[in-house]
């Protein structure tokens, strides 16, 4: 398995150049603390009994709302602060997701979680305060009905809503956060008073891993579909040429950028701005992620694009095997916020 991972330059910190680094694949990289741990969420069971220790309203969905509560119970968290922290990805996050064809048609999907941008950096301890507090939460999960895999996920314990997932021998998932003025904060808003009616993007995504039996039914939900926020999904399927990085409204589908691997497009890539504009000059994570893909070319399988600064965790899914394997980042020092 090949492993690789960049650095970027920007104005806060020029030393640190644009660079591919090969052999980086875990645990024996310098920027894992290791594996994520499995658990597994019996379908079966009451929305109020899926999640017992160690994993950690009424306006909500069913059966969000109702898996919230039970969270709150058993965790003996406040409920409101439960609900908090399962909104969160609704406002705030920075991600990069890839899905990519090799040269023999084996699709392999990964991502980055990159989250705690500006939420306050330790200068003692030399991280993100919010990205370390997240790491301990991250958690893989095995969603499980009549003792059969429906779906698999890395997440956050407590969080109900889907970040990452596949659907073994079907679809891959994963879901980056748009920025937009008609944004996260602008749907909960008008969800709080009664006036917006979409779904929530990461209830959206687990509905998807859950109910959706192909990868153009998957599709066509995440391209149809209301929601409370914009966002990008980025969607691998099973067979050549199935991937796709679709760029959402709150309420319609902008654009749907497709694989094409006879045109040369053997991979789609998503940070978090569309991807026919320039990103952000303080925050161009997308020319060097395509540096690297374009450098071991479509002949090396499994990918991937690392930068450990901000990444509370890093996933690799392969559908043909229904493979998902996650890792918790870290930084070595020098650990810069960039």
């Amino acid at each position: 398995m090949i492993f690789f991972m960049y650095e970027t330059s920007n104005l806060f910190y020029p030393q640190y150049t644009e660079d591919c680094r090969a052999g980086m694949y875990p645990p024996s990289g310098p920027t894992f603390r290791g594996a994520v741990r499995w658990y597994t969420v019996d379908l079966d069971l009451p929305p109020s009994k899926r999640w017992a220790p160690p994993l950690m309203v009424d306006t909500l969905p069913s059966p969000f709302n109702e898996e919230i509560k039970g969270i709150a119970d058993v965790s003996g968290v406040p409920l409101g602060e439960v609900v908090l922290f399962n909104i969160f990805y609704e406002v705030f996050t920075v991600c990069t997701s890839v899905v990519a064809e090799d040269s023999k048609g084996n699709l392999f999907h990964a991502r980055n979680l990159d989250f705690g941008l500006f939420l306050g950096w330790d200068v003692k301890n030399k991280s993100w305060t919010i990205s370390e507090k997240l790491k301990p939460l991250v958690v893989n999960l095995d969603f499980k009905k009549n003792n059969k895999t429906v779906f698999k996920s890395t997440n956050f314990a407590g969080y109900v809503g889907m970040l990452t997932g596949i659907k073994p021998h079907m679809f891959t998932l994963t879901m980056n956060e748009r920025f937009s003025l008609d944004g996260g904060y602008i749907g909960i808003l008008e969800w709080i008073l009664g006036q917006r009616d979409g779904m929530w993007m990461s209830f959206l995504t687990r509905t998807v891993l859950e109910k959706a039996t192909s990868y153009e039914e998957a599709k066509s939900l995440l391209v149809q579909t209301k929601m409370l926020a914009p966002a990008y999904f980025i969607l691998g399927g099973n067979q050549t040429g199935q991937g796709c990085i679709i760029t959402r409204s709150r309420t319609l589908s902008i654009d749907v950028l497709e694989l094409d691997p006879k045109l040369g497009r053997w991979y789609v890539l998503e940070t978090n701005y569309d991807h026919w504009k320039e990103p952000f000059f303080l925050d161009d994570r997308r020319t060097p992620a395509m540096k690297c893909m374009n450098q071991i070319s479509q002949t090396v399988s499994k990918p991937l694009l690392q930068n450990p600064d901000l990444t509370t965790y890093t996933t690799l899914m392969q559908v043909s095997e229904g493979k998902l394997e996650s890792y918790i980042r870290d930084c070595p020092n020098p650990c810069m916020p960039w």
